[in-house]
């Protein structure tokens, strides 16, 4: 793929989205399912926060893109989560994972092992998580340990280069890091997408936002695309809002405003460098 091909895929995913108003559904972070939810909105789709077994297993035949979240690890996701993630499989659902707080509990470590079998389309984390799931899956040397701060990265995006290419292979799907300037990769390629604002570190749920946004794209097209708009879309959002406010809370609304505003050409013409594995 070339930069011409995917930034031609870039610009009909963003009209896409915005004609055919997919439903991504999410079981996300309780923190941030206003914010999830809502991003999901500015962008074209549609949202459904769920969390009970049986409606988790119903929405995946008939979702066209999911978003799981392992912000919040609630004790019935013991039951939820392996059903639902069966479900995915059996009827083809592409589906996004956020690992958030890998390696907190052994609940979300076992539930998190799990999902190596029956594996998401898109993994998107900041580079500690995508170390560990990577470590946790067996796909890189044991010594490659990324250090989660709780929800916080203690490691550079390009720390998780390699992971995320192994991760990529692993799932024939894409992987995208957070960052500074975001890395995506599909295993063959690599997108940086750069952008957005210190600011977006300020607000709580931008990460976990930007998954269920992934999931929107991801239900009118390819994996690699889907990650690459997603981020593309929160880095012009963040740059258009930094320019209009200086504080958390006003960023917040100007970001989401911006999120909705952004046309195709916005998205297709942020900073974005393309390279070949």
């Amino acid at each position: 793929m070339n930069e011409v091909d995917l930034k031609l895929r870039i610009k009909a995913a963003v009209e896409d989205a915005r004609a055919k108003n997919p439903m991504a559904p999410s079981i996300t972070n309780t923190v941030t399912q206003d914010f999830v939810a809502n991003a999901q909105l500015a962008v074209g789709g549609s949202a459904a926060m769920l969390y009970l077994p049986d409606e988790c297993e119903a929405i995946a035949s008939i979702a066209p893109a999911v978003y799981i979240n392992m912000g919040t690890a609630f004790p019935f996701y013991a039951e939820t989560l392996p059903r639902m993630i069966r479900a995915l499989d059996a009827n083809d659902t592409p589906w996004v994972l956020d690992p958030v707080g890998i390696g907190m509990s052994t609940l979300r470590t076992e539930l998190l092992h799990q999902m190596k079998n029956f594996p998401p389309t898109i993994v998107r984390g900041n580079a500690s998580e995508i170390i560990a799931v990577a470590r946790l899956w067996g796909l890189i040397d044991a010594q490659s340990i990324g250090k989660v701060r709780g929800v916080d990265a203690t490691d550079d995006v390009e720390s998780a280069r390699s992971a995320a290419i192994a991760l990529a292979r692993h799932i024939d799907g894409a992987v995208a890091v957070s960052g500074p300037d975001d890395l995506i990769t599909d295993g063959k390629s690599i997108a940086y997408s750069s952008g957005g604002s210190p600011l977006m570190t300020k607000i709580t749920g931008g990460g976990c936002s930007l998954g269920g946004v992934m999931a929107v794209y991801l239900a009118v097209t390819d994996p690699f695309t889907a990650a690459v708009t997603a981020s593309a879309a929160f880095n012009a959002a963040g740059v258009f809002a930094a320019s209009n406010t200086t504080a958390p809370a006003s960023f917040k609304v100007a970001f989401l405003d911006a999120l909705y505003e952004n046309s195709a050409h916005i998205v297709v013409t942020n900073a974005l460098r393309l390279e070949e594995i």
